[in-house]
């Protein structure tokens, strides 16, 4: 048996951890624990990422040095990972002497190796400050989708990797001055070199350790667009130094230095760090991140490690998750949007309630956003109504009508043995999942065995059986109170506290993964409490209130609370609405609320439809919607939906979109597979039963009895990304049009007339041919 060796990207110092944040180490605490309970030898590390700009800045900003401000906020990340029971083997941090050692270590290897070039380049340099600037310090508009705040290593919005040299009209952070190009030399990573070696590599590992798609996609999108030299070093004070003649000044690039933290703080933990990093016979790489890491962890960090010569432990099975989102928006820290980690322990609710919804909606293969409204529906429905009920009614009942006595299980009873027949069935399915970090398929698959019980508890009736049958009343209470101890074995690694809970009220253990499914061990029940309490609206609705906009404007907030709060009952400043004002001596009232009605507002489609009037549908359609050929790459059944399928698309961006469509009574999943569908690109993002929803594709139907036929419309010989145009326009469509509601969508209809897709009477067609509707010769088409 393997041993197992677990990380999560090592979370960025400088600021205070939200939901979104937390998904990374939490996953990677819920898998280890699991590894534990099965028996495998088992090794967690994580700790916080210290070294590079964003630490030099928010130390700038602060007024304190960079170790003074790790020092802090090191103390602020342990401390809500304790809270949330996160049983780490070892919490570090990168600022380390062993961080320092091992770094230059394989850079020496790597660089001797042949694999380390040199360049002088131009880069941005602020006259004001005096000083090169690193990527994070320039922000300016993203070539690439002209997000307008774009920092000069990443596009936050669009995702692309971007050189700060690269944005449009870029800003110094620092002085707001516009940099000027200097030239300076840096250490390049020669990937192109290096790329036979990882190619060999990923070819094996993503087959063995089963690499989830969008891991597999996004490498290969880098190898595809060809691989670049990639610099290693940069201007900067706080950083590794470079231990190479003639760039004392430079400090390593925090992307080359940080994943070669897990190794160090594995090395701060235990002297036979080796035998854990330099052991791929043995060790199986587990790791656990956001899909915005992934090419650092499957080509920056295993080409330094390849680089070097040396036998390494590479990454076996990644764990890449999608991004949650909050309420109408997207968590953010820099912005302060988002419930954060210190808010979740002011919230008064237990830290299992808070992981149960994370890992119940883990986003696994798409978004999913996080609003209050969820959040009290699932924890009321699924964690009380289901879990936390089956609990309470078996061993209340139990307890109450046979004092806590608990019979054994003969398993050669036809009833007992199917039972328990469904229970190893389960188990089998969990283990299935949780082998392979599906967390998200590993914890609903657990809350159906608590539904299965539920049925079992409520068709069988034992506040009957128990005078009409007392010795049946009695087995399958027993059966009922073994599946509860089942339930806390396999929640453990999700719920540890409610699993100890539960424990407790048994009487027995529920560390040992492989006693589940084995009705032994029980004598005596203890007193059981009830697990957690309901949600209610007025709870839910001041959570949401308190959480709502930036940290920023919270504090405000909370501020103009406190001033009113403070003024005397008629205070002079104490305010007065409109109506109750009253008119000073010789000074006549201008308030226009009370003088004239105010114009009314219009909506954004209703000042759209007053711009468009004059032109035909055409038109309009030209101006406003703008239709891209894209190929259905994944399909799953939407949890929360009988009839949505939830489709993965390539649009012809380079990055994955997802969306929502009523499909499932028309098509099956192989017949969506690999349709070159059309998508209106354009359109506002929605949030369908709880999963967003970035566009929508165009299907024609028309009514046939009580249903309606519905058809994909598809263009098979277009490339993704390809626009569709009216068939008559001449020359090609403008720029990137802007996001549309579905209103305005709608007020542009689309029909299928004689077999062919278009708009105010004129075709539609994409690379060169026409859009057809030949199983909707006539129809709407939306």
């Amino acid at each position: 048996m393997k041993k197992r060796l677990v990380t999560s990207a090592l979370p960025y110092v400088n600021n205070i951890p939200h939901l979104g944040n937390l998904i990374q180490v939490l996953s990677a605490d819920v898998f280890a624990r699991y590894c534990r309970q099965m028996g495998y030898e088992t090794l967690y590390v994580c700790g916080t990422d210290e070294y590079g700009t964003a630490t030099e800045t928010k130390a700038r900003e602060e007024g304190v040095s960079p170790r003074e401000l790790c020092d802090r906020y090191h103390t602020v990340h342990r401390d809500i990972y304790s809270w949330f029971n996160i049983q780490f083997d070892h919490f570090g941090r990168t600022s380390t002497e062993y961080q320092t050692r091992i770094v230059q270590d394989i850079f020496s290897k790597v660089y001797q190796a042949g694999y380390i070039n040199q360049h002088t380049i131009k880069q941005l340099y602020s006259e004001a400050s005096d000083m090169f600037l690193a990527d994070r310090y320039v922000r300016g508009t993203c070539p690439h989708c002209g997000y307008q705040d774009a920092r000069g290593d990443q596009c936050e919005d669009c995702g692309k990797l971007l050189d700060p040299s690269e944005l449009i009209e870029p800003k110094s952070i620092l002085d707001n001055t516009t940099p000027v190009l200097r030239e300076t030399t840096h250490l390049y990573l020669d990937l192109p070199k290096v790329l036979p070696l990882l190619q060999e590599w990923m070819g094996k590992a993503s087959v063995e350790g089963q690499w989830a798609r969008n891991a597999i996609q996004m490498t290969q999108a880098w190898i595809r667009d060809g691989l670049k030299e990639r610099a290693i070093t940069r201007d900067l004070k706080w950083g590794i130094p470079v231990p190479l003649e003639g760039f004392e000044d430079k400090v390593f690039y925090v992307w080359f230095d940080a994943p070669i933290g897990y190794v160090s703080i594995t090395a701060e933990l235990t002297d036979q760090w080796q035998q854990w990093w330099k052991n791929p016979k043995e060790v199986e790489l587990f790791q656990f991140i956001g899909k915005d890491n992934i090419p650092f962890h499957t080509v920056i960090f295993p080409s330094s490690l390849l680089a070097t010569g040396e036998e390494w432990t590479m990454l076996h099975h990644m764990s890449s998750s999608e991004y949650l989102n909050y309420e109408s928006g997207k968590f953010s820290k820099s912005k302060g949007i988002g419930v954060f980690g210190n808010d979740v322990q002011d919230t008064g609710i237990p830290a299992d309630v808070w992981r149960f919804y994370i890992f119940y909606n883990r986003p696994e293969t798409s978004d999913y956003v996080f609003t209050w409204k969820d959040f009290q529906d699932k924890v009321n429905k699924e964690l009380i109504g289901n879990l936390a009920n089956l609990v309470n009614r078996t061993l209340s009942f139990q307890k109450r009508f046979f004092g806590g006595q608990v019979d054994s299980v003969d398993l050669d009873d036809p009833e007992n043995r199917k039972f328990w027949d469904t229970i190893k069935s389960h188990k089998e399915t969990i283990e299935k999942h949780l082998e392979w970090a599906e967390l998200r398929d590993g914890l609903r698959a657990i809350f159906d065995l608590a539904d299965f019980g539920n049925k079992v508890f409520q068709e069988n009736e034992p506040w009957k059986l128990r005078t009409n049958d007392p010795d049946r009343a009695r087995r399958i209470m027993a059966n009922l109170v073994y599946l509860v101890r089942d339930l806390a074995i396999f929640i453990r690694p999700y719920l540890p506290e409610t699993s100890q809970r539960i424990s407790g009220f048994l009487g027995c253990p529920t560390e040992d993964w492989h006693e589940a499914g084995l009705p032994r061990g029980i004598t005596l029940l203890g007193e059981a409490e009830i697990l957690f309490k309901q949600l209610d609206d007025d709870q839910i609705s001041g959570l949401r209130e308190r959480f709502s906009g930036s940290q920023a404007e919270r504090a405000a907030r909370d501020a103009k609370t406190a001033e009113k709060s403070s003024h005397a009952p008629g205070d002079a400043v104490a305010l007065q609405s409109p109506k109750n004002k009253k008119k000073q001596k010789g000074k006549p009232m201008t308030d226009s609320t009370d003088t004239q009605e105010q114009p009314k507002k219009l909506t954004k489609a209703e000042k759209i439809a007053l711009e468009d009037k004059d032109l035909t549908l055409d038109q309009r359609f030209t101006k406003r919607v703008d239709l891209r050929v894209a190929v259905i790459t994944g399909v799953e059944q939407h949890p929360e939906a009988d009839k949505l399928y939830i489709e993965t698309l390539d649009d012809g961006s380079g990055q994955e979109r997802t969306i929502v469509s009523g499909l499932v009574p028309h098509y099956t999943v192989d017949e969506l597979l690999g349709k070159h569908i059309i998508l209106v690109s354009n359109l506002k993002a929605a949030k369908l039963r709880g999963v967003k929803s970035h566009g929508m594709l165009l299907a024609a139907s028309r009514p046939e009895g009580e249903g309606e036929v519905v058809s994909v419309i598809e263009a098979p010989w277009a490339e993704p990304g390809t626009r569709v145009v009216v068939s008559t326009q001449d020359g090609e469509p403008g720029d990137e049009l802007t996001q549309i509601d579905i209103d305005t969508f709608f007020d542009i209809p689309l029909e299928a007339r004689d077999g062919v897709v278009t708009v105010g009477g004129k075709g539609l067609a994409a690379a060169g041919r026409t859009l057809a509707s030949p199983v909707v010769p006539q129809g709407r088409i939306g």
